[in-house]
């Protein structure tokens, strides 16, 4: 089944079945009724933030919306090179491998990071509910933090509330080996 449909079927079912119109859910999460009416479909694939403001709202990981239930599983091994890459992965900037890919509904997402000598999160801040961790293995990134910068080398590690503008750059002279840890929003 194509990621589309499963994020949209996975919606649906869990919308309805906490009695919400699509208005409440926009409302709830600040998506427009129009986009989750269109991811609903399967028209669409949110981008991660919008996904994780839809996963606040009932409480679940973002990987609850893209794995289907009969590939998900309560213990999950993996090796080097056998891992999913995940939507973060971007040839220019950074190659993402999941650990918790496969795991049903985890209530955190971890990734083994290679950063591209020179990558980059882009000019602009980023920004989403959540906490994340940032434990770099090798090489040197630069993580700018509501206008606080770190620069972080090998053994180093930062952590911080996703909620804070924030936003990284490789500049080290070579790649760097990074774990990256996010927790998603919990509703109180």
């Amino acid at each position: 089944m194509k990621i589309k449909k499963i994020v949209g079927k996975k919606l649906k079912a869990i919308r309805h079945k906490t009695d919400m119109t699509i208005q409440e859910l926009a409302d709830k999460s600040k998506v427009s009724s129009n986009m989750i009416s269109r991811i609903e479909r399967g028209l669409t694939i949110p981008s991660v933030e919008i996904l994780m403001k839809l996963a606040g709202v009932f409480d679940k990981s973002i990987n609850y919306f893209v794995e289907e239930v009969t590939t998900t599983h309560e213990v999950v091994f993996s090796r080097p090179g056998q891992r999913d890459k995940t939507v973060y992965d971007d040839e220019r900037n950074m190659h993402t491998e999941s650990f918790t890919s496969g795991l049903r509904d985890p209530q955190f997402t971890s990734f083994f990071c290679t950063v591209q000598k020179g990558g980059s999160s882009g000019n602009d801040n980023m920004y989403h509910p959540g906490d994340e961790l940032i434990y770099v293995m090798e090489g040197t990134l630069r993580m700018s933090i509501a206008g606080e910068v770190h620069i972080l080398q090998a053994g180093d590690s930062l952590s911080f509330k996703s909620h804070l503008p924030h936003r990284w750059d490789n500049i080290g002279p070579a790649d760097a080996k990074v774990v990256w840890t996010l927790s998603p929003f919990t509703i109180l």
